[in-house]
Order: structure tokens, then sequence, then C-alpha cells
């Protein structure tokens, strides 16, 4: 056995800052400042991981991990077996995982910052012709939205913002169980991989 860098520092710092960012927006619905920072701390960090999935260390690029639709059934497959094939860094499902949430990241952040734009009319989506439809904390605790095309549209990017999170969640929930299966098939510690960057090969 030896062991094998697999997680620069800034894959590191990326994953647990994500989860702690995501967490701080879900729970602070309803405290709109800490909200809005938080979401911007997940876009900030879904942009640097788009990033360094191109120019960052060898495992945390995508043309590493992001494998044919032919490899993820393979991979499932071999789950069955006595000996699953095993991967230094994600595997084909996780590759995939990984970037499905990017994408649902992206959805919830975008939505997010287009309804704050609506509501508020602040952020970077804001126009400056943008009339805030809500103008008091008091006039959205009582319903008082304006009618109209606008309102219609503030709706339609509440809805959207809802689903983005929802399924975010959902795929979060597939991550965590995909950790755990994989991390007992294999026999190693990918949460404690992703803090110490090491993990044990034989090859």
């Amino acid at each position: 056995m030896k062991t094998v860098k697999v997680w620069d520092i800034a894959i590191r710092i990326f994953h647990w800052s994500l989860v702690a960012a995501f967490v701080t927006a879900y729970l602070s619905e309803d405290e709109l400042g800490l909200h809005v920072n938080a979401g911007y701390v997940v876009t900030g960090l879904v942009l640097f991981r788009v990033i360094w999935g191109f120019v960052g260390s060898h495992y945390a690029r995508f043309s590493e991990f992001v494998r044919s639709p032919v490899s993820v059934i393979s991979y499932l497959r071999s789950l069955r077996s006595k000996h699953p094939q095993h991967y230094l860094g994600h595997n084909p499902a996780g590759g995939w995982m990984i970037i499905a949430l990017l994408v649902a990241l992206t959805a919830t952040c975008v939505s997010g910052m287009k309804l704050y734009a609506i509501e508020e009319g602040k952020g970077p989506l804001a126009n400056t012709q943008t009339q805030t439809l809500i103008p008091s904390a008091e006039a959205h605790e009582a319903g008082e939205h304006a009618n109209g095309p606008e309102a219609a549209g503030e709706k339609t990017w509440e809805e959207i913002h809802e689903a983005a999170v929802n399924i975010t969640l959902g795929l979060i929930v597939l991550h965590i169980a995909g950790v755990i299966i994989s991390s007992r098939l294999h026999r190693e510690s990918l949460v404690k991989a992703m803090i110490t960057g090491n993990k044990n090969t034989e090859e």
C-alpha cells in the first residue's frame, strides 16, 4: 500500500466551503441579507470549480473523471461483484454527479439572483429600470404583491428557484449515499480523503 495525493488543497477548501455556504443559504431563507451573501459565496465557488475543472490538478480536471455513459453503466454493474472497479479520483458515476450538482447549483444561484433583482431591485441581474415589487417586509408578509407581468415573472422565478433548490437537495442526498456505499465497497474513507487529500492504493 502506498499513499497518493489525490485532492489538492484548492479542491478540499472548495468542497467544505461549498457545504458551509449552501447550508447557510438554505437555513437563512428568512434572513435576506445572510441568505443573499451565502448565495454569492456559492456562486463564486461554483465559478471557481468550473475554472479549476480545466486548469486544476490532475484529479480535479473534468477530462479525468467525466466518462462515457458506457463507463458509468459498467462501473455500476461492477458494484454487484466481489471486485468492483476502483478509481483514485471520482468514479464514473461520481463524476457525472459532480456535473449534475454544478448545473443544479448554477440554476439555483441564477434564479436566486434574478428573484432578488425583481423583488429588491438589487444584485448583478438587477435592471436600473426595475422597480421593487415589495417595498417593505410588512407588505411581503401581508401578501401585497403587485399585479401584472412583473408579478407573474416574480412567481415564475420563485418557482424555478424552489425547484432548483429541491433538485440540488435530492442530488446531495444521492451524493452522500454514493459516498457511503463507495467507502464501504472499497474499504476506504472518502470523507477522510477529502480532508487530508490522500488515498491509499496498491497500484
